[in-house]
């Protein structure tokens, strides 16, 4: 969760103050107006079947426009199914490792300070290319709703092998406008 209660003031070259924020309720603003949210509390983190997520932004500075997730990957972490979102974006930041994604039949291997975006309709899925080390990225969702589909997977069961059942991963992706794909041959 983010919160406000930090001031800021920024100076234009020409010397003439640009923004100035009291923060949270109290904004005061003078000139071109500026927000900046700075997380003050442990992030919420949570396990689902073989990643970690900690929620860095859960989109209540941006009225829910925007939601910022970091993803800790297991090495060989094979991802969800392929699917395609109905009604949001999301961008992937590799930060550590390689990491695999897939749309359709394509696929690519991305690298840190590597960017994917999964716009809405196009179908994706990704995975932790290296079964021998972890991997990690920020995934941005727009909307943030989308945030919940995650803190969802983690209550879910994974089986012995560690992984979560496909048909149950099915069945929350379709609360979030979220569908399989599977791609023609």
């Amino acid at each position: 969760m983010l919160v406000g209660g930090i001031g800021w003031s920024f100076w234009s070259r020409e010397g003439r103050q640009w923004c100035v924020s009291t923060g949270g309720d109290g904004r005061q603003h003078r000139g071109m107006a500026m927000t900046i949210s700075i997380s003050l509390e442990q992030p919420e983190t949570f396990d689902a079947g073989g990643a970690t997520f900690k929620v860095l932004d859960d989109g209540s500075s941006t009225s829910g426009r925007i939601g910022v997730v970091a993803a800790q990957l297991a090495p060989g972490w094979a991802g969800p199914p392929q699917h395609v979102h109905r009604e949001h974006d999301e961008t992937f930041y590799v930060l550590t490792g390689v990491v695999r994604f897939t749309s359709g039949t394509d696929s690519l291997i991305a690298a840190p300070g590597q960017l994917v975006t999964a716009p809405i309709g196009d179908p994706h899925t990704f995975a932790n290319a290296d079964d021998q080390a972890p991997a990690s990225l920020l995934c941005t969702v727009t909307p943030q709703r989308y945030i919940d589909y995650f803190r969802e997977l983690s209550q879910l069961t994974p089986g012995t092998d560690g992984r979560l059942d496909p048909a149950e991963i099915v069945a929350v992706m379709a609360r979030y406008a979220t569908e399989p794909y599977r791609p023609q041959p």
